[in-house]
């Protein structure tokens, strides 16, 4: 059988050689730059990694929310999550990328539509050139990540049609149009207004989303006193909840060096290695500063306090990852953890409530993040704090106005009743933990 075999392909390389079975086609040596392919092979290939690695986050989201909450409303939380990313998915594919991304038209403009759907057309092959289909990845991922933000500030008391409604306007409407304003070639952009990762086109615009939301929608049941003095509502499972935290951290690992969208030759993998490093020391500082500034103030340390710290240096640095050295990414995490204790602190002062904290980590610390790019990156520190102003208002008022309309309608909260009994059971007639009984006043 063995020398059967070697005589056949003894025969067909003969043939081969005589041009009577036709070989592969061969192309022209000049027409062949294997390093151009190359590089584009493996911008590509990091990109989608880091699209995966952002989509992830979403995970990471639903755990923090969930752990950070009364039991009776884990299936609610986990499935607006999952929601934020399928309709938001299907939205920005069919309008929110061409409302994004309009094309050189629409330059310095506030508003453009490049038409329904994303192209399936390659580009050239060589190095930074991106596959349509694997920048949509990339960018629909942050789409979700602004949408889910709002799911913990509403947690436990907000309709689940309603939240449906909110998370399609806002990924198909809201953040692509602040997002065309810098990462589109609108008007931010040309004034020169910097957000390297979306400290303020993708976080801010979720935290003054969420803020608006809790502001209409009203505190939880119990959470403040006649007085106004809060009362803590703690979560039920934290375990859950740090878990979350340490995956949204990898995550953020595709969030900010992703957002470099090439990794191919010496200074874009330089570049890439120093945004990385730079998103682990603010975190770290996060973590840290936030834990004694909430020691001082609480005289406890506060696991939650410091979970978030790490989100809100996370947050921080987001803006500004590829423009600050190691000791200033440091600095930004530090400013970003105390701004947790204070933001929180607020919060309770204006009788606001936020289960999770989603104001102070995306929304005060993206605001942070956009002020300490001019500080410390060297960009226009008046530009900066036009796109630190605008971004936010943007969401917070368009926000506002369409949890009105809701509320309006009768479809924003639910009754105190289904409220009490937690949303799980009277939303979705599901539980997260069947065949336990939970007995809450929360």
């Amino acid at each position: 059988m063995k020398s059967s075999v070697t005589s056949l392909g003894l025969i067909s390389c003969g043939l081969l050689v005589a041009g009577i079975i036709p070989g592969p086609p061969l192309l022209a040596a000049e027409n062949v730059d294997a390093g151009s392919i190359n590089a584009y092979a493996i911008d590509n290939m990091f990109l989608f990694i880091a699209a995966v690695l952002v989509l992830f986050m979403q995970a990471g989201f639903a755990m923090v929310e969930a752990g950070l909450n009364s039991a009776k409303n884990t299936v609610n939380i986990l499935f607006k999550n999952m929601m934020d990313l399928s309709v938001g998915a299907l939205l920005f594919f069919i309008i929110g990328y061409g409302l994004m991304y309009p094309g050189d038209a629409f330059t310095g403009g506030w508003f453009g539509f490049g038409g329904f759907g994303v192209s399936m057309e390659a580009p050239e092959a060589v190095g930074g050139n991106l596959h349509p289909a694997v920048d949509f990845l990339f960018q629909v991922a942050f789409a979700a990540t602004a949408a889910t933000i709002v799911s913990g500030a509403v947690a436990g008391r907000m309709k689940f049609e309603a939240y449906l409604i909110y998370s399609a306007v806002i990924t198909a409407i809201i953040y692509p149009i602040s997002g065309f304003w810098k990462w589109g070639g609108g008007w931010l952009n040309e004034l020169g207004f910097y957000d390297f990762a979306g400290s303020l086109v993708v976080h801010a615009l979720g935290g003054f989303a969420g803020l608006a939301a809790a502001i209409v929608l009203g505190p939880r049941i119990g959470r403040f006193n006649p007085d106004g003095s809060p009362n803590a509502l703690p979560g039920h499972n934290l375990a859950m909840s740090t878990l979350g935290v340490f995956i949204l951290l990898i995550g953020w690992f595709g969030f900010n060096p992703g957002s470099q969208l090439a990794i191919a030759g010496a200074d874009n993998t330089n570049i890439v290695m120093i945004i990385a490093t730079n998103t682990l020391l603010a975190a770290a500082a996060g973590a840290v500063f936030a834990m004694l500034a909430a020691w001082t103030v609480f005289k406890k340390p506060d696991l939650t306090m410091a979970m978030n710290g790490v989100l809100g240096g996370l947050v921080g640095i987001t803006a500004n990852c590829d423009s600050v050295t190691y000791n200033e990414a440091i600095i930004i995490g530090a400013v970003a953890g105390i701004l947790i204790v204070a933001g929180v602190k607020l919060l309770d002062m204006l009788k606001i409530d936020d289960p999770v904290g989603a104001w102070p980590v995306h929304g005060l610390n993206g605001i942070w993040g956009g002020i300490a790019t001019g500080i410390f990156g060297g960009h226009p520190i008046v530009a900066q704090i036009i796109g630190s102003i605008a971004i936010p208002l943007w969401g917070f008022a368009t926000m506002f106005v369409l949890f009105l309309i809701l509320k309006a309608a009768g479809i924003l909260r639910v009754s105190r009743d289904e409220e009490m009994k937690g949303l799980d059971i009277s939303e979705h007639e599901e539980e997260a933990y069947h065949g336990f009984q939970i007995f809450s006043n929360q």
